[in-house]
């Protein structure tokens, strides 16, 4: 290829990004697929002959972004899905440009993984000795972690092959909050631990586990002759925001020999507020967290973490030895922390140059932000004659309902237009949210996790939500 061909198309496309990022809040925040375009899309029709760059821009303005899933706008408030960070859109580029494999060789940007490891850790409130890995996300950071624990508690029985592993993976039994994320459910799937086994403990009113459940639960299942060996807690539930009791469930752990680990995918950088640092006191003492930056931080999506305590337990279950794969033992590859050998570079070059940007003040007035929004919400919807709240979660993600009426009083007719309503204020394009099952009933969720996000926007999001509900009671 031409380098000035490559130089020009380049330019366009910085050009084509700034002005899509610039001009984001002005464009609807999503837009239905038409059954045509998604059928055409999914075709897989190669041409015979190749075509020009520029033909790569014309196709992405035309086909691909005019169908965002919408987290780039700032009245999204559906899923936790950030926008890029300005920073991670450069990094993305250079990192791709360069294209190391972060699982093995030696070059630097496997030296920085490792450094924003430990910078994640230490804004995580973790203790000095933690490491870890950068993952795709949390799914992967859960499975890791849950992983891990499995190979530690079989080492601590002696039971890491043969008849003996047979006898103990038969009976391991793990357990997780009912507000748990599915991923959990996934990654104990993975490492062969059957549904029945996996116990969901319940939770309190305020969707915390209920800590008293969790140590009845493991007693009865120790004196049945089961092997209780992992309990994982959340640092904020996907439907609502909560915060597990981490000191206690870890005094359980401890008690009965278990590994404690926590789902923080989202929440788990909270103890840098500090109306939310109470709630995360004995994240130091911690066996494993999960982390996404590209969620509250931002960082273009494809970052997770499982940050572990004592990072060599993860290399008990992934490092594996190749003939072709010669490894410095003074500084591991990173694929010994993990279940993947190519791994890309851009996680580490896309966290480092966010974190850089932002600076530990900037991370902390990035997540206060968030939580002031979400303040800012809930005092509406309380205001609100129509609406009712219903959590008063700390982390910032707002349950609420519209207010009974003699129409839509009962729960399944009121939850049938909280669907309805969610999917007319998504089809028009103004504001973007979902539900969520709360307390057994379908309601209204939003979730704030976009730097852009006004309470502009939030004004916006109620209005729709109540121009939605009127449409649909008078047609």
């Amino acid at each position: 290829m031409d380098l000035k061909v490559f130089r020009d198309e380049l330019a366009a496309a910085a050009d084509w990004v700034a002005d899509y990022l610039g001009q984001i809040a002005r464009r609807p925040v999503a837009r239905p697929i038409p059954s045509a375009h998604r059928q055409a899309l999914a075709a897989g029709v190669l041409p015979q002959e190749g075509q020009d760059l520029g033909a790569l821009l014309d196709f992405v303005d035309r086909e691909i972004a005019p169908f965002p899933t919408g987290n780039g706008h700032p009245a999204f408030f559906a899923w936790i899905n950030s926008p890029p960070s300005p920073a991670g859109v450069i990094a993305e580029l250079l990192a791709t440009a360069i294209n190391a494999t972060c699982g093995m060789g030696e070059h630097a940007l496997m030296d920085l993984e490792r450094g924003v490891v430990r910078d994640l850790a230490s804004l995580a409130g973790m203790a000095p000795t933690t490491g870890g890995v950068l993952t795709s996300g949390g799914s992967m950071a859960n499975l890791l972690c849950l992983g891990a624990a499995r190979t530690w508690f079989l080492r601590h029985h002696g039971a890491t092959d043969g008849p003996a592993y047979d006898q103990v993976h038969a009976r391991l039994t793990a357990y997780h909050s009912d507000q748990a994320h599915m991923s959990v459910a996934k990654a104990a799937a993975v490492i062969g631990l059957p549904p029945w086994r996996l116990r969901a403990v319940p939770s309190t009113a305020e969707q915390r586990m209920d800590v008293e459940a969790l140590r009845a639960m493991v007693d009865a299942d120790r004196a049945s002759g089961l092997l209780p060996f992992c309990v994982v807690s959340n640092l904020g539930s996907t439907a609502s925001g909560a915060v597990d009791p981490i000191e206690a469930i870890t005094r359980v752990c401890r008690t009965h020999g278990l590994w404690h680990h926590a789902d923080g995918a989202w929440g788990g950088l909270g103890a840098l507020v500090p109306e939310l640092a109470p709630l995360y006191r004995g994240v130091a003492d911690l066996d494993s967290l999960t982390v996404d930056p590209h969620k509250t931080l931002s960082v273009p999506v494809g970052c997770g973490a499982a940050l572990v305590t004592e990072p060599s337990r993860l290399r008990d279950a992934f490092a594996f030895r190749a003939s072709y794969l010669a490894g410095d033992q003074d500084w591991p590859w990173m694929s010994d922390y993990t279940i993947e050998l190519t791994r890309p570079g851009t996680r580490a070059l896309t966290l480092w140059a966010t974190l850089r940007h932002l600076g530990r003040s900037g991370v902390i007035a990035l997540l206060q932000h968030y939580q002031d929004l979400a303040r800012y919400l809930r005092r509406r919807v309380q205001e609100h004659p129509g609406l009712e709240l219903c959590n008063d979660s700390t982390l910032p993600v707002v349950c609420f309902r519209l207010a009974a009426d003699t129409e839509t009083g009962r729960p399944d007719a009121r939850a049938d237009l909280h669907t309805a309503v969610a999917a007319r204020v998504q089809a028009r394009g103004h504001a973007y949210l979902a539900t969520v099952c709360h307390d057994g009933e379908t309601v209204l969720r939003a979730c704030v996790c976009n730097y852009l996000t006004t309470t502009d926007d939030v004004d916006t999001l109620l209005e729709e939500v109540q121009a939605a509900a009127e449409h649909l009671r008078t047609t």
